[in-house]
């Protein structure tokens, strides 16, 4: 069994948005980049025996150590869903009882992830909808960058609702 227990941020690392009007007024404002994560090849094997995707590229190191990679490489799949993860590093919401994962707009993989690579994120609201009085919909931009390289890993739109206390 691996251990796949993400630890919590520091608190110093999260801008804190206490109430909708703050977040509004946020839209457009890079926030990041996130501590380093290391991408390991048992998360990698984890995602797979997870979603059934046992391709070579990502669990055979042996075999991909001779593709145009020179290593296994995550799921994008994987990637896309450090989305939350990422963004609950750099930002808090005050005043809301529940958010929940509404959809995802456009979504690209410009470059691989390599096991044992380092990856980060940078995030930017870039779309703000109040829905009623007490729900909004927020569409935020992630970044996700591999140490070294020139282009993200990832880039996604993310559009979450949060409910207001």
């Amino acid at each position: 069994m691996t251990d796949l227990t993400i630890p919590p941020p520091p608190d110093s690392s999260v801008t804190v948005y206490r109430g909708i009007d703050e977040l509004e007024a946020a839209i457009g404002q890079e926030l990041g980049p996130t501590e380093w994560f290391t991408m390991t090849q048992s998360r990698i094997d984890g995602f797979a025996d997870g979603t059934e995707d046992h391709q070579w590229i990502h669990v055979d190191p042996t075999r991909a150590a001779d593709s145009p990679y020179g290593a296994t490489v995550a799921h994008g799949f994987l990637t896309l869903s450090l989305v939350p993860y990422f963004v609950n590093r750099l930002r808090r919401i005050d005043g809301v009882r529940m958010g929940v994962n509404y959809g995802l707009e456009k979504v690209r993989f410009p470059t691989p992830v390599r096991a044992g690579s380092r990856i980060r994120a940078r995030t930017t609201m870039v779309q703000f909808d109040r829905l009623d009085e007490k729900s909004i919909q927020l569409t935020t931009r992630t970044a996700i960058e591999v140490e070294g390289e020139p282009k993200p890993a990832c880039v996604a739109d993310l559009v979450s609702r949060y409910y207001l206390a």
